[in-house]
């Protein structure tokens, strides 16, 4: 299966920034929009999010909650498996770490796998490390405004240092595992981990 795709122009990066573009990939300028299937629009009254332990036990925010859990603004390049990859954008969203903290007073416990599942049935996989001590969050704007639909709005997995695939878009719930399963592109042939600077790109890929 393809993703759909539209808004890639792509472009040699300046001397300064060839240094932050993994193998393989090129600078734009554009935010392409990739998805494996319709945009959801999924009002805010409408939306929660979820956290469930592997015994069961769970969090749950709604929108409201959610708004008023500390926050922080990221800047980050992100990478693309198609190939694209775009420096310093800035997003605001809740860390993995604050979700976790929050969660641990309701006796939700971890494990060392998460499978991220979304609006839309999209589904993938990460190791508990991926997502911890700083390195991801639920982002729920982008350049100052709201995260619009197509971007993953109102919230998304932002994971940065991995292909952008495993920051899930429309992100409704993270259920932490013992065991790893693999999610949509996974289960599809996509690298289980996705490192873009070891082009984690396919299965059998190092």
């Amino acid at each position: 299966m393809t993703p759909i795709s539209r808004g890639f122009r792509g472009r040699r990066p300046a001397d300064g920034l060839a240094a932050r573009l993994p193998p393989g990939q090129y600078e734009t300028r554009d935010f392409p929009v990739l998805s494996a299937g319709p945009t959801p629009h999924t009002p805010l009254s409408a939306w929660d999010l979820t956290l469930r332990g592997p015994g069961g036990r769970s969090a749950r925010w709604m929108w409201d909650e959610f708004a008023t859990l500390p926050r922080e603004t990221i800047t980050v390049d992100i990478h693309c498996v198609t190939k694209w990859s775009k420096f310093d954008t800035k997003w605001e969203g809740v860390s993995i770490d604050t979700l976790i903290s929050h969660a641990a007073a309701k006796q939700v416990t971890t494990g060392g796998y998460v499978l991220a599942s979304c609006d839309g049935g999209y589904t993938t996989n990460l190791p508990l490390p991926d997502l911890t001590n700083g390195k991801a969050w639920i982002a729920f704007s982008y350049g100052g405004e709201p995260l619009a639909p197509e971007h993953g709005g109102p919230a998304r997995l932002l994971v940065p240092h991995l292909y952008f695939w495993k920051s899930a878009k429309w992100v409704r719930e993270l259920r932490f595992m013992d065991t790893d399963s693999p999610g949509f592109w996974e289960a599809a042939g996509y690298h289980n981990r996705g490192d873009p600077w070891r082009e984690q790109r396919y299965t059998g890929d190092e």
